[in-house]
């Protein structure tokens, strides 16, 4: 069944913890952090002493009007230009020395969550949702950009200069300066932050439903040939039309939630200006302050409205960017079902018997799918296993690769219970050609040496020989080099699963499954790799789901499997003269 695409209303408050979980990727460059942060503090005291360079040249140009002694102003508007100078440059420097850091905090958290997602169980991705999880990692990342990069070189920097300047207007120009001031910023964060706690889930929403719609149109395209089979183009149009639908009426309140935001800061912004300049107008006017004075004032309040005006929007994408990594650092959260015991042992390979005890397994504790299953596979022997499609063949295969974990019973690899030892080792000594071959969406030599990342050129055309993959290569123009396309849809199932047989060939695995691995072969092809396999699983133990019975003739013996339950086994001939389960369907094979 595909995942489901309306995904529930989250209801969770933002989570401010995240903070604390980068701070152990931007604290491995201490010393450049520490020269960024020398910058920033230079860089804020230069622009506070700025308007002081103002102040005195408009000071100076006042009481010499009619002397025209011009050389001190000129000496101050020098001044001025190399302090602005200043500030650009300790800008630049600081913000070159931190893009390392944000950078790599990126590379170490990006990483963490690609490995963290593929040490999560099976179930996790059977029931993913492989476009929305790819938006939430990629939202999280740039979250974690504008969150470093704004929260350090904005706020921080911004909430200091305004202390610095209440400071200031204080001690030079009266409480009552300071006052308007500090009333007025404190009403615009408080605004602010009310506000956009307000419209935080109308963000949301717009984020649910781009993470939905962009889910919707992956699965359909992903999906594109069974699409076409059932001429179902209309129907997803109108489903992804639905999704964009939802997108559309999540921005539209996301973007009327922004306006009123927006206009509730400008209005305090304007009442605070006026308040501010019409007090320095009527003290000029009765000369308690100089016209210097005044200029001073106007421009400590630009100097700090303009940044604060970027602060209400830098509050709001820092929500923003919070809740999205917040979705990130939650799939860190998620805990594998199945786990190594601490220290787990690697498995040490004898021979490769493998034995079921009493094994039974239940995905839903109500619908059990294996019931006592009881067989060994000793060392070089080749098992088969035949029944109905559901009577859980490849459940078994599942529980040996221990992508779950039974529910009771044990599995042993050469006395090693599989649960005691660690999954990578135990995945290491144990090849596989499964029905459904996935390829990568490269050439066809990268998703053959896929099997064995370090194998030789060599090594890789053996593998494409025993595979008889030869002929269909050589009748390719660009050969080995071949793109083989999203999931390896430009080749036949056939040709898939003769990769696939290449792979597990080129992996030299002690113990081979064959999840009816020559169900989409024709007679010719099918022959052909039942010799390679049979030459490759010499000296193997090996594991064989089949449907076709007439490929499973020469295995030591054979298990029939009905509703999870073993109901005969033996060798072929001694199963066709029980005339049972085996018997009947191998009579209704060979009458087709």
């Amino acid at each position: 069944m595909r995942p489901s695409r309306f995904p529930e209303r989250e209801t969770t408050q933002i989570n401010w913890q995240v903070v604390k979980m980068l701070l152990p990727y931007i604290m491995e460059f201490k010393v450049r952090i520490g020269f960024a942060l020398l910058c920033l503090v230079l860089t804020k005291v230069a622009s506070v002493y700025l308007p002081f360079i103002l102040k005195d040249i408009v000071d100076l140009l006042d009481q010499q009007q009619e002397n025209r002694v011009y050389l001190v102003p000129f000496g101050l508007v020098a001044a001025y230009g190399l302090i602005r100078l200043s500030i650009v440059l300790f800008a630049e420097i600081r913000d070159t020395l931190f893009g390392r850091v944000t950078e790599r905090a990126i590379r170490r958290i990006g990483l963490k969550v690609f490995n963290h997602l593929h040490q999560l169980d099976l179930d996790f991705h059977l029931n993913r949702q492989t476009g929305g999880l790819s938006r939430d990692i990629d939202r999280g990342n740039s979250g974690v950009s504008f969150l470093m990069r704004f929260m350090i070189f904005n706020i921080i920097p911004t909430l200091l200069e305004i202390v610095m300047v209440i400071g200031i207007l204080f001690f030079n120009y009266g409480i009552w300066f300071a006052l308007i001031t500090a009333s007025s910023i404190t009403f615009y964060i408080l605004y602010s932050i009310k506000a956009t706690n307000w419209r935080t889930e109308f963000i949301r929403e717009a984020n649910k439903a781009d993470s939905s719609s962009n889910t919707r149109a992956i699965d359909s395209l992903l999906n594109y040939e069974t699409v076409k089979y059932f001429t179902n183009e209309a129907y997803e149009a109108d489903a992804y039309d639905h999704q964009l639908e939802n997108w559309e009426k999540a921005k539209a309140k996301n973007r009327l939630s922004l306006f009123a935001l927006n206009g509730g800061q400008a209005i305090i912004i304007s009442v605070s200006m006026t308040a501010m300049l019409g007090l320095a107008a009527y003290q000029v006017t009765y000369e308690e302050m100089t016209l210097g004075d005044f200029v001073l004032i106007n421009a400590f309040m630009m100097q700090l409205f303009i940044p604060l005006n970027f602060l209400g929007f830098v509050y709001r994408e820092v929500k923003g960017s919070l809740a999205n990594i917040e979705h990130m650092f939650g799939l860190l959260l998620k805990s594998p079902k199945v786990t190594d015991i601490d220290n787990a042992p690697d498995l040490d390979i004898k021979g490769g018997q493998v034995d079921f005890s009493n094994v039974s397994f239940a995905y839903d504790s109500k619908r059990p799918i294996l019931k006592n299953i009881s067989f060994s596979i000793k060392a070089g022997q080749k098992i088969a296993i035949v029944g109905e499609s559901g009577s859980g063949k490849s459940t078994l295969v599942k529980l040996l690769f221990r992508f779950y974990d039974v529910t009771q019973g044990s599995i042993t690899i050469d006395g090693q219970a599989i649960d005691k030892i660690s999954q990578h080792s135990l995945r290491k000594n144990i090849g596989i050609v499964p029905q459904d071959t996935v390829l990568f969406n490269d050439t066809l030599f990268e998703n053959i040496k896929y099997g064995n990342t370090n194998a030789t050129d060599k090594e890789v055309e053996k593998a494409i020989e025993l595979s008889h993959l030869s002929a269909f290569i050589e009748s390719l123009p660009e050969g080995t080099e071949t793109k083989v396309g999203e999931r390896g849809l430009k080749l036949s199932g056939g040709e898939k699963q003769r990769v696939a047989i290449a792979r597990t060939i080129l992996k030299n695995p002690a113990i081979l499954v064959f999840d009816e691995a020559t169900s989409s072969l024709d007679s010719h092809s099918e022959q052909a790799i039942l010799k390679a396999i049979q030459t490759v699983a010499q000296d193997h133990t090996s594991l064989v789901i089949a449907h076709r019975l007439s490929t499973i003739v020469d295995a030591n013996n054979i298990i029939v499997m009905n509703k999870g339950e073993i109901v005969e086994e033996g060798d072929h001939q001694t199963l066709i003269n029980r005339e049972g389960h085996y018997f009947r369907m191998w009579q209704l094979q060979q009458s087709n």
